[in-house]
């Protein structure tokens, strides 16, 4: 599919003014450009991130409250029961609140919700469990903002609710309870809006203990990355330093699973965090219950830490095979049900399917067809659905337009959860693609690359990939640099290397560098006739056999 590229225009008169305040490229400063700086002061805090410059935590909506319900608990040796969510961002924002507790010398009890059994959010076996272990205070983390019935039971049997979360309220009127933070409260004043589960948890755990709790930046860092929170703002400042943590990091569980996964000693990125290490902490919630994966971010025993690392790779393992049948399942349904001129959004659905696999497999196809796509797990009771979307079309307002059909839903622009009866499954495919219909235009479904500039080979250098290697760290709301180069010839012959990756050398006749493309063979034909090419790519380091040199890491060829 031939993609579009948006080249960002360049701002000469705030390029210059960075470039003479800060002494910096130019590039550099159109870099930052791109990535919504305005002014000198402001850049100098994204390439200076400190946590001196996190917000005060008491502007959250009803932190004062939550933070004094918490000191009484404590005070009086109430029961305090900590409930999470089953994903990466829920079980770090868990194991964060449960060291602090450890650190004030409180025991807590911790429930985490079976993800088939129970689903996400408050549910009638946590009531259960709270009135088994007479508990007086229950506190959730990345759940609980659309559980007002729930909250409303736990209330009649005298158990108050501290709700700390991330989310979007779905439906109706906020949870009647002692304190509910989240800045995504409609009334909620503080100033940045994307913190993750985990990043709402380390709000609360600041108030109650201050700049000491920094070394739970290491959790912070596993559960904003893993839950694609924007890296901008505050999730900048806690990423950048959670990376820096968690290097020291003491926590048996993360040494346990660097080594199983292969990373003990290697740089850590926001790419190994996403791709290596939060596919085997959601492993276990996924398969089955999340408990290994909590264990092991609690556990203080080496020993137990390389059993539980041994128990996620099998469990992430178990987790592709399901995920490959299911993905080739859900193809074949594509290739039956769905009509392209038809239909913007993908919807299928099938029996049987795994519940704790249905956002990897939407996620894959969405990226495969570059469409909205929603996958459902049918049962005779309430089924199972999970959505993601793509950049221009806000999955959770198109379910909040078909909110007579579902039992219950909740998510945010890109991702979100649904609950609906198989009755309505048809006429909720029906619905949703109205919607998308009345909302997206035509070039909304060609997917594109937003590219930073134009620059000519003469440009690229070492001390350029110092100044992008500022910016870090990359990921959703701060991608990596993406430069655009014309009129390019290709020098010597190409190669299709394992993996379907293409390598060959390029030139504009003066200057001339190696280029890579992940998953690009398919573009070998068309470079070999072409008599010459454009490029967008991200300059990365190879330093094969020691000797450093740029490279290009190829996203997109345009052929003439």
């Amino acid at each position: 599919m031939q993609r579009i590229w948006n080249i960002a225009k360049t701002n000469h008169k705030l390029q210059n003014s960075l470039t003479q305040d800060l002494g910096i490229s130019a590039i550099l400063a159109n870099l930052l450009i791109n990535r919504g700086i305005k002014d000198a002061s402001e850049a100098e805090r994204f390439l200076n991130p400190s946590i001196a410059s996190l917000h005060d935590p008491y502007q959250m909506p009803d932190m004062p409250r939550a933070v004094e319900r918490i000191r009484q608990a404590i005070e009086n040796k109430e029961k305090i029961l900590l409930y999470g969510d089953y994903d990466v961002d829920g079980l770090t924002a868990l194991a964060l609140l449960e060291s602090l507790f450890t650190k004030q010398g409180v025991k807590t009890l911790h429930y985490v919700p079976h993800r088939v059994n129970e689903g996400y959010g408050l549910s009638k076996e946590a009531l259960g469990f709270a009135l088994t272990h007479k508990v007086n205070l229950i506190i959730t983390v990345d759940c609980g903002i659309s559980n007002a019935k729930e909250i409303h039971e736990l209330n009649k049997h005298n158990i108050d609710v501290i709700v700390t979360d991330h989310h979007q309220i779905s439906a109706g009127s906020l949870p009647e309870c002692v304190a509910v933070v989240d800045p995504k409260r409609p009334d909620a004043r503080y100033p940045y809006k994307d913190l993750a589960g985990v990043g709402v948890a380390f709000k609360l755990a600041q108030c109650i203990a201050g700049d000491a709790f920094e070394e739970a930046l290491d959790l912070v860092l596993l559960g904003t990355v893993a839950d694609m929170a924007p890296l901008t703002g505050e999730n900048r400042i806690l990423v950048k330093r959670g990376l820096e943590q968690f290097c020291l990091s003491k926590r048996p569980g993360l040494k346990a699973l660097l080594e199983e996964s292969g990373l003990k000693s290697k740089r850590i990125s926001t790419t190994s965090i996403s791709y290596i290490l939060a596919p085997r902490i959601n492993a276990s919630g996924r398969i089955d219950s999340a408990q290994a994966s909590l264990e092991l971010l609690l556990t203080r025993s080496e020993d137990r830490a390389k059993d539980l690392a041994g128990i996620l790779t099998k469990h992430n393992q178990q987790r592709q095979k399901i995920e490959k049948k299911m993905l080739l399942e859900a193809q074949d349904l594509i290739g039956k049900e769905v009509n392209f001129k038809e239909h913007n959004v993908i919807v299928v659905a099938k029996e049987g399917w795994h519940r704790g696999v249905l956002g990897i497999v939407a996620s894959k196809i969405m990226d495969a067809f570059y469409r909205p796509t929603v996958v459902i797990s049918l049962s005779d009771g309430i089924c199972k659905g999970s959505c993601r979307s793509i950049k221009n079309f806000h999955i959770f307002d198109a379910l909040w337009d078909s909110r007579d059909l579902l039992e219950n839903f909740g998510g945010h622009a890109h991702a979100a959860g649904i609950s609906i009866i198989k009755e309505n499954v048809q006429e909720f495919k029906r619905r949703i693609n109205h919607v998308a219909k009345n909302k997206m235009l035509l070039e909304d479904l060609i997917p594109s690359f937003d590219v930073d500039m134009e620059v000519g080979l003469g440009d690229l250098s070492l001390d350029l990939l110092d100044d992008i290697g500022r910016l870090e760290p990359f990921g959703s709301g701060n991608p990596g640099a993406i430069f655009y180069t014309k009129g390019l010839y290709l020098k010597g012959q190409p190669q299709v290397m394992a993996r379907d990756t293409l390598k060959f050398w390029c030139t504009d006749g003066k200057f001339t560098y190696s280029a890579v493309g992940f998953g690009k063979g398919s573009f070998y034909d068309s470079l070999q006739s072409a008599e010459k090419f454009d490029l967008i790519y991200t300059p990365s380091l190879d330093d094969w056999r020691d000797r450093q040199a740029v490279q290009l890491e190829i996203k997109d060829i345009r052929f003439f």
